[in-house]
């Protein structure tokens, strides 16, 4: 059996989740992707992934494994790229990761328009909440929220989001106004514990003086994740602090109300990041060229 064709079987594995699945994105039996599996294993002399009758796990060896093959692929992938001339018409696979709601509310219908406009491009899309490390997982463009630190990473501005303090009319009905940020220490606040949104909040100082105001609270409720946080609070449980395009929807359509606009921090700027020596292959530039453009506009003229 030919090595790379049982990495390139591997990496579907991983991206897939299964081997059903995997096979189904082949073409191919799941006793085919069984077998390439075995041979990657006999050949590299240790198990790659942990299997049962109904998932696939990958090991501590098949992940260090999976970072190298990933490279070998787009390595592979832009020498073809190259032989074909760096202005061909974009084609073959690529990977993209952005916040989950981000990625859900906001880019997705831009990455539906790209896709019709290029045909022969296909698109790993990885929505997760946590800053991917792009060599290692194989990504071609990131979208990142927040200051970069200095890196190799080429990046695109596209714009800005403020970050809010939000509340249902119900919650706040019949509650003690808030009207400054120290007011919030008497509310029922809800916590992103995984963000590290946790039991202090930190506001801008106020005018005229230069401390940071730091408001104290005791969350009732802390969660893990963006939609439970939005959800939880227009269901009317507490208060929360997001990014305006995360309630934008709720907004609009008056399930929850911005609190504390004077009190807000700086807004928090968005670029697409490439790494080093990926900016040049024509499906990242198509990519960056038809994304930016309208991004911009979108985050120039938000619905909060």
């Amino acid at each position: 059996m030919d090595r790379l064709d049982a990495i390139r079987v591997f990496i579907a594995v991983l991206d897939e989740g299964n081997l059903t699945k995997a096979a189904l994105r082949l073409n191919r039996s799941p006793v085919a992707v069984t077998r390439a599996i075995a041979f990657l294993e006999a050949d590299v002399g240790t198990e790659l992934l942990h299997r049962t009758t109904r998932s696939v796990r990958v090991s501590e060896a098949g992940e260090r494994y999976a970072v190298v093959c990933r490279r070998i692929l787009n390595d592979l992938e832009e020498a073809n790229l190259a032989a074909a001339g760096l202005h061909s018409s974009p084609r073959g696979v690529l990977t993209i990761t952005a916040p989950v709601l981000f990625g859900t509310r906001i880019l997705r219908s831009v990455i539906d328009d790209f896709l019709e406009k290029y045909p022969a491009l296909r698109i790993r899309y990885l929505l997760v909440d946590r800053q991917v490390n792009l060599a290692e997982e194989g990504i071609d463009v990131a979208l990142r929220i927040g200051h970069l630190p200095d890196s190799g990473l080429i990046a695109t501005k596209i714009g800005s989001v403020r970050r809010v303090i939000a509340a249902s009319p119900s919650y706040l009905k019949g509650r003690p106004a808030i009207r400054t940020p120290s007011d919030l220490a008497a509310h029922n606040c809800i916590s992103n514990f995984e963000l590290g949104h946790g039991e202090v909040w930190t506001f801008p100082p106020k005018p005229g003086t230069k401390a940071h105001r730091n408001v104290r609270l005791k969350p009732r409720l802390s969660v893990n994740t963006i939609e439970s946080l939005v959800r939880s609070a227009a269901d009317g449980r507490g208060v929360v602090r997001v990014l305006s395009y995360q309630i934008e929807e709720e907004v609009r359509k008056g399930k929850l109300q911005i609190l504390l606009k004077s009190a807000e921090p700086d807004p928090l700027p968005v670029h697409l990041v490439v790494p080093d020596g990926r900016a040049e292959l024509s499906k990242v530039r198509a990519f960056i060229d038809y994304v930016a453009p309208r991004l911009r506009k979108m985050l120039r003229t938000p619905a909060v």
